[in-house]
């Protein structure tokens, strides 16, 4: 079969359903250089517009994995293997707390992640904040480590799902994006691909996030759980709040001391709550035969004594990395940020505060930009929090004081102090799966 890639075009902008062999085809064709830009830009803006059937984004998603290798993870190992992951947010840091705790109790979870663009770096970027970390390893290595430690993080293989790479950068520039089911698909071509059994997907909802509304969220959460269930994955996702940051650290190296933090007992409420749930719903997903209510406690034990912190110190030492936290950059400038007057935090807006921290370096602007590890924000006063008049709201660190000032103004803005602390917000806003 070979396919006219305008045919299908135009049965698309016509609101036709495609067959799994032309979308395969077409999919395939645009990898190998068959199918030009101009083409599949049209096709995607007729989907945007038109939309996909769930048989069709299925099809999508089968042939965006089908481009490039796929592991087996849970083959190689003998056992289920596990996976968690973020449609990201503003400090949303939570892989690198969720792995230690799972592996301490056992299970192996095996992640591939990718580099941030926006606010702050992505799982890989924040790892690149520990010095000798290597992001880098073979399919060899990485199945070998995650067996021996069982724990391993590393950049996508550009081997791995290399149609959703070309496909998102042409989505980027042409407006098409915000689709419920190219999103899904992007998400779990990558996740299938990667060779988890079970997976747990962290769906923001907020002012930080990309999905801004819950039925947004659940939407989309929908459509990833049957794309799991039909490639024999069993997926749970997580609607989370972002509508402030998760946490209080705001950039790299801030956010692996709060990581650390939290795997010593030590975490903010919310993010350490974000972090139990999902290890107890991994946990529950794996080959340990036991629920949820008996995953979470046995992640609370592994923060309790000790084991979640020596698992995070394994993995990294496993991965080049220097785990002992002095380690980690800091910036030359701390800059604290105080309250105008007294009050409550009626709001904290986590795209204000995410912008923040771009302009002072710890996120990209372009693919090209460098990130600076060391800086970034910490709120320290969060939504339902009183203050005093001249009470410390939040700190930036920065590399100079210039940044600092213009960062200080920033953050300020993004707070909001009324008379009362008004209704509070959950961290799990739903569960779905």
């Amino acid at each position: 079969m070979t396919i006219r890639p305008a045919e299908l075009i135009q049965r698309k902008r016509d609101g036709e359903e495609l067959g799994a062999d032309e979308l395969r085809e077409l999919v395939l064709g645009y990898t190998h250089d068959d199918v030009p830009d101009y083409q599949m830009a049209a096709f995607l803006m007729a989907v945007y517009f038109k939309g996909l059937s769930s048989a069709e984004t299925f099809a999508l998603t089968d042939a965006m994995v089908a481009s490039g290798e796929t592991i087996d993870l849970g083959g190689a190992l003998g056992r289920k293997c596990v996976d968690k992951h973020s449609t990201g947010g503003v400090g949303d840091k939570t892989s690198i707390a969720v792995g230690p705790v799972v592996a301490a109790c056992g299970v192996p979870f095996g992640k591939m992640s990718g580099r941030g663009l926006g606010h702050t770096g992505g799982t890989i970027d924040k790892l690149e904040a520990i010095p000798g970390y290597r992001v880098e390893l073979t399919t060899d290595e990485f199945i070998a480590q995650v067996r021996e430690i069982g724990l391993a993080i590393i950049g996508q293989s550009a081997n791995l799902v290399p149609a959703d790479k070309r496909l998102y950068a042409l989505r980027d520039v042409t407006a098409t994006v915000d689709n419920v089911s190219l999103i899904a698909a992007s998400i779990m071509s990558k996740k299938i691909a990667g060779g988890a059994d079970a997976i747990v997907l962290d769906v923001k909802v907020g002012d930080g996030a990309f999905m801004k509304t819950l039925e947004d969220a659940q939407t989309l959460a929908e459509a990833m759980i049957q794309l799991g269930r039909r490639a024999k994955r069993q997926v749970v996702c997580l609607l989370t709040d972002m509508d402030q940051p998760l946490g209080r650290a705001v950039g790299n190296a801030l956010e692996l001391r709060e990581a650390l933090a939290t795997l010593r007992g030590e975490g903010p409420p919310d993010f350490s709550e974000l972090v139990l749930s999902s290890a107890a719903h991994l946990l529950a997903l794996s080959d340990l035969g036991i629920n949820e209510a008996q995953g979470r406690w046995r992640a609370e034990l592994a923060i309790a004594d000790g084991s979640a912190v020596e698992a995070y110190e394994h993995w990294i030492q496993a991965q080049g990395g220097d785990p002992d936290e002095s380690a980690l950059r800091a910036a030359p400038v701390v800059r604290e940020v105080a309250a105008p007057g007294a009050g409550f935090v009626r709001r904290l807006g986590a795209t204000q505060v995410g912008l923040a921290a771009l302009h002072l370096g710890a996120g990209r602007a372009t693919k090209e930009a460098e990130i600076d590890h060391a800086v970034g924000v910490v709120c320290l006063r969060k939504r339902g929090d009183a203050v005093a008049a001249g009470d410390v709201l939040a700190e930036v660190h920065a590399r100079d004081d210039a940044s600092a000032e213009e960062a200080a103004r920033d953050v300020l803005a993004a707070y909001e102090l009324g008379e009362d602390a008004g209704r509070e917000r959950k961290i799990i806003l739903d569960t779905i799966g």
